[in-house]
């Protein structure tokens, strides 16, 4: 790995660093969807109950809306490596074997996050191509899936860094992956 200075060199947790500022700004977006959904919904409930108008299809926003947001804040929850983790097998293990059980099990996340990023786009192509849109409100159904992409490519970039942080990791030290 290289060091830098001022020698223009890039210095491993560079890319750790760009990659939290991706995560950081992903959630952001989720959190301002988040609270647009919530803004909503509570407008459209109190439309509903006072004034017998509610907002048209503010079901189907909330439920296209749900899945950007899901995907939004992913990214933030694998960078800070705070997916549930069951731990009760593998607690005796020694740190090295912990370190490779840790690194196929991010392995594997990341591969089934390659494969969701994969069917996502594919989604999005397919209802682009059908010109398939919601029923109430006739919003193309693909603008959600397409939404969704940035979030999962981010997830699956996470995880190609972490898997080959903990392979590279000497045994002996116990190094934990940066977040």
């Amino acid at each position: 790995m290289t060091t830098g200075s001022d020698t223009g060199t890039r210095r491993p947790e560079d890319g750790g660093r760009l990659l939290r500022r991706l995560c950081d700004l992903n959630a952001a977006i989720g959190g301002l969807v988040l609270v647009a959904m919530a803004g909503m919904t509570t407008v459209s409930v109190v439309g509903r109950a006072f004034f017998a108008h509610p907002i048209l299809g503010d079901v189907e926003l909330v439920q296209l809306g749900s899945a950007v947001v899901v995907a939004c804040f992913l990214p933030c929850t694998q960078f800070r490596r705070a997916n549930l983790i069951v731990d009760f097998f593998t607690s005796n293990a020694s740190a090295g074997a912990q370190r490779r059980m840790d690194a196929f099990g991010t392995l594997l996340y990341t591969l089934v996050m390659a494969l969701v990023l994969w069917r996502v786009g594919a989604g999005a192509l397919a209802m682009h191509a059908s010109q398939e849109s919601s029923m109430l409100m006739s919003l193309p159904l693909w603008w959600p899936y397409a939404l969704m992409l940035p979030g999962l490519a981010l997830c699956v970039l996470i995880g190609l860094q972490q898997t080959l942080e903990l392979l590279r990791a000497p045994v002996d030290t116990g190094v934990e992956v940066a977040s």
